[in-house]
């Protein structure tokens, strides 16, 4: 058994060096680990090799369709946003709500991060955050960090909740009970992570002054709209419905309840041009659409979903023991409903269709290293799954920590997404082995959901200190050599985080079995 505990591990260990140590790109680093895992699982575990390859042949069809046609269809409708102009609308219309320097961080790396992230993913939030952050003047360095705690909260959330199905997909459980278990997991951080920020913009818990309520409300407004939406509406809609109401909720507490502190005004507020309703409802049409289209489309609505579910396919693709059908939802699925919301938003917004096509090849393009990661990763995940390796990983964990396995949860799903800088391809290398240690220590079904949700809650904490999003930080705002500087910081923040995680999920098992 430590011989295959050893073998099993050899894909992750290749996979960590080619990223860390040799400093690959993602796309080569990820095929390294396909490429190894096959070997392993073949010479190893005794996987013939028909079943090997049409594991990763399933893995990579997975990919495609419908995570790379998820990730497609949001960069696009981000792209075409900046392309109309309408992004920049959006921009003036928040630099409106407040002058003070604090709300402004709460809605700009909180609200309208979350939101970015939510929607797109992909580090959108980060960059387009810390740029505006410091465009208005505020210290870069404090720009990222905020935003990367903001992002570390709603990773999760991601391209309409891409991380979250994912790992549902994987491990076969409801992705509306993996949102439900993921928001509450993430509920200590969501409410007190708008304090942190403000805490850290202003150098001292004197910043908090003032503004506690708002802060409140940041939070809570993201906390239960998502948990609602997580359980009534699906994974997808869970984050979106969070950061709308967030963002909404800070708004209107602003404007009704304006902050005045000198410390904390703008020093210097550029004019803009007076916003129309039809110019303002046009650059947000993209994002209300979306939003729209997911809802009427969910299972909140029965005539309309049980309709339009209709439109699959199922084809067998895996041909090994196991091995079940592989089903195509052609309409009910974000990616098709999302680019449907950015054509006919793009129309409104006065694109031209030879516009959008260039915006649509641009978005690809820039996007081929990100599809080869993705169809590799999970075809590396589909292979250590049907081989056993997952299993015996799993087996040897829990062998080594017993029933505090879920203790450590979090903190395997952290190393996820710091090693690839996504909370998506975390919860492919790791959510069927939380699964899969779950019920080798006995858990019911409700707690291997637990389980598999804290991967994804961990995965959240993990991209607080990934390299890649500080990076994306950095290169936002325009300054160099301080990655260290943040990556010391935010460390700090990281650590108690995904302890206190460990306790809720620890904890918390025994409490979601008992319900």
């Amino acid at each position: 058994m430590v011989t295959l505990f050893f073998a099993a591990l050899v894909p992750i260990i290749l996979l960590i060096i080619a990223l860390s140590g040799l400093k690959l790109p993602a796309y080569q680093a990820c095929t390294i680990a396909l490429i190894s895992s096959f070997f392993m699982a073949t010479s190893f575990f005794g996987m013939p090799l028909k079943d090997t390859a049409t594991a990763a042949l399933e893995g990579g069809t997975m990919a495609v369709w419908p995570i790379i046609w998820v990730i497609i269809a949001a960069i696009f409708t981000y792209n075409l946003s900046v392309f109309t102009k309408g992004m920049d609308t959006i921009k003036e219309m928040l630099g409106s709500v407040t002058t003070d320097e604090r709300v402004l961080v709460l809605l700009i790396a909180w609200g309208f991060g979350g939101f970015l992230e939510c929607m797109s993913g992909f580090g959108t939030a980060v960059a387009i955050g810390a740029s505006m952050l410091a465009s208005i003047g505020i210290n870069p360095i404090s720009a990222i960090i905020v935003c990367l705690l903001a992002n570390a909260t709603q990773s999760s959330y991601g391209s309409i909740g891409l991380p979250l199905t994912t790992l549902a997909q994987l491990t076969n459980f409801d992705a509306a009970q993996i949102a439900t278990f993921a928001t509450l997991q993430l509920a200590f951080m969501m409410i007190t992570m708008p304090f942190l920020m403000v805490v850290v913009f202003g150098g001292s818990v004197k910043a908090i002054k003032g503004v506690v309520p708002i802060c409140l409300v940041a939070g809570l407004g993201f906390l239960l709209p998502a948990l609602f939406a997580g359980s009534f509406m699906g994974a997808g809609l869970s984050g979106v419905a969070g950061a709308i109401f967030s963002m909404g909720l800070i708004v209107v507490y602003a404007k009704k309840f304006p902050v005045h502190n000198p410390e904390y005004e703008i020093k210097s507020v550029e004019e803009t041009s007076e916003i129309t309703a039809e110019k303002g409802f046009k650059a947000w049409l993209p994002f209300i659409l979306i939003f729209v289209f997911l809802i009427v489309t969910s299972k909140l609505v029965p005539p309309v979903n049980e309709f339009l579910s209709q439109a699959k396919t199922s084809i067998a693709i895996y041909t090994g023991e196991g091995a079940g059908l592989y089903t195509f939802s052609w309409i009910v699925t974000p990616g098709t409903l999302i680019m449907l919301a950015a054509v006919i938003s793009g129309v409104v917004q006065g694109a031209s269709v030879s516009d959008m096509l260039s915006v649509l090849s641009r978005t690809i393009r820039t996007m081929i290293p990100t599809f080869i990661t993705m169809i590799t990763i999970i075809g590396t995940a589909r292979i250590m799954g049907y081989s056993g390796m997952i299993t015996t990983m799993a087996t040897v964990t829990v062998a080594v920590t017993g029933a505090m396995y879920p203790f450590i949860s979090p903190l395997i799903g952290s190393l996820g997404s710091f090693i690839t800088g996504s909370a998506t391809t975390s919860g492919v290398l790791f959510g069927k082995l939380q699964a899969d240690a779950a019920l080798a220590i006995g858990a019911a079904e409700v707690g291997q959901a637990w389980m598999a949700a804290a991967n994804a809650a961990g995965a959240c904490v993990g991209k607080l200190i990934s390299p890649q999003s500080i990076a994306i930080g950095v290169a936002a705002v325009g300054i160099r050599g301080v990655e260290s500087q943040i990556m010391k910081f935010v460390v700090k923040v990281y650590l108690p985080y995904v302890i206190v995680m460990g306790l809720i999920v620890y904890f918390g098992q025994a409490i979601v079995e008992r319900m």
